[in-house]
């Protein structure tokens, strides 16, 4: 079963819409999928940052 998606409004500059256009364009992606890719890929740094925090706090 696939994840549910939950929607909700972004308020965003017009100068970063349109790079964040530009930038989804480049990569084949919607802006929509550009930002899902954005923010997930900082969610796993970081986690891998927090990771490793730990692991030198031990």
């Amino acid at each position: 079963m696939p994840s549910e998606k939950k929607a909700f409004v972004l308020r965003i500059n017009p100068d970063t819409l349109k790079e964040l256009e530009r930038w989804a364009q480049d990569e084949f992606r919607s802006v929509n999928g550009q930002i899902e890719f954005i923010l997930s890929e900082a969610v796993r740094k970081r986690k891998k940052g927090k990771a490793s925090d730990d692991a030198e706090k031990e």
